[in-house]
């Protein structure tokens, strides 16, 4: 029996959303962000401060630090030194704000691709070059290619490279073995890691994801990790991230690099909503995975009966399915075209329809 109420239908239309600010009769599955409605104690919180009816600048209390360490303790088994956290507005802002102070322009930075495509942008519009080590898919599963992945490490022009830990958008937990191998090879190659692990509490129920910097020393003293509570309670509108940097040297100079763009500093409500969720967010956390899980099995089944061409690529983690497509069109722009004309996936029977949390990546 659930506490919590995932059934319940959230009508997000004019109300500026991203996700739904659309045409008619589309479904908007290419934004990460649920339509159920986050823990009921941050609501409370952010209630409560707005009685106050002054939004001052706000600070960073010791509080924001203890919630995040607890929180991957208990979640997670991850020892955080407090001291290691720095507040940023979001991961994106982040992942951007690193390439400009930790890179200079002109160098590469390695993604795994298929991965999210901000990633992208992040190193494009700051004057980066995107080097792809692309996973290789093989029957119905990807896998990392080594050696490419060491090959072009071993670039001089390569000085960082994005994780995306779980994998988005296919869905793997990296394995332990296969984190601390990315590891040596990046300390081998003088390469720095950044690992976005945002979606980690986000695993289907009875799994766990591996903390990249838990991995071994090397991992944490060459690596940046990005955080955030905002995918798993469903509010990114509150811009509000952290990044963990045990190295004190890196540290430093991510803290400056953020200070000077302007993204270390919170608003309002973006410190009271960690507080409340990291405090009192576990149950719902809980029945979220199973209830994402359950969405998951009925999109999976729907799609072996009335689409057996699409191929599902099976995830461990996040609320974002993979599907591949290419039995029915290999160009994604067609395949765009194709689905709007004849929107199938439209009919899936998940549990409200939009409240599935399923985006369907072509």
């Amino acid at each position: 029996m659930m506490t919590y109420n995932f059934d319940q239908l959230n009508d997000r239309r004019n109300s500026y959303s991203m996700k739904w600010d659309i045409k008619d009769n589309e479904l908007p599955m290419w934004v990460a962000d649920m339509d159920f409605q986050t823990v009921p104690a941050v609501t409370d919180a952010i209630q409560k401060r707005a009685k106050q009816g002054i939004f001052g600048y706000t600070i960073v209390p010791d509080d924001w630090r203890e919630a995040y360490c607890g929180w991957w303790k208990r979640r997670h088994n991850l020892t955080i030194a407090p001291e290691s956290l720095v507040f940023c507005t979001g991961v994106v802002p982040a992942l951007s704000s690193i390439v400009r102070k930790m890179t200079t322009v002109g160098e590469n930075v390695l993604v795994q691709t298929p991965v999210y495509n901000i990633f992208f942008n992040s190193i494009r519009n700051n004057g980066r070059n995107i080097l792809e080590s692309r996973l290789v898919y093989e029957n119905g599963t990807y896998h990392i290619d080594w050696a490419d992945l060491e090959a072009k490490l071993s670039n001089p022009q390569t000085t960082l490279m994005f994780l995306c830990n779980p994998q988005n958008p296919i869905g793997h937990i990296w394995e332990r073995e296969t984190l601390a191998k990315i590891g040596e090879l990046c300390h081998k190659h003088h390469v720095l890691v950044v690992s976005d692990e945002i979606h980690c509490d986000l695993t289907d129920p009875g799994k766990e994801y591996v903390p990249f910097a838990s991995v071994s020393e090397i991992c944490a003293q060459n690596s940046i990790t990005c955080m955030a509570p905002t995918k798993t309670f469903n509010i990114a509108g509150l811009q509000t991230a952290a990044v963990m940097i045990p190295n004190p040297v890196i540290r430093q100079k991510v803290d400056r690099g953020l200070n000077t763009d302007e993204v270390a500093e919170p608003n309002v409500f973006a410190i009271e909503a960690v507080l409340a969720a990291f405090r009192y967010g576990d149950q719902w956390l809980d029945e979220l995975r199973e209830y994402i899980y359950e969405n998951k099995q009925l999109v999976w089944d729907f799609i072996k009966k009335e689409l057996p061409d699409v191929h599902v690529i099976i995830s461990d983690s996040t609320y974002l399915l993979w599907l591949d497509c290419s039995a029915y069109e290999s160009d994604s722009e067609k395949l765009e075209e194709l689905i709007r004309e004849k929107p199938v996936c439209g009919c899936v029977p998940v549990k409200n329809m939009a409240e599935s949390q399923m985006d369907f990546y072509g």
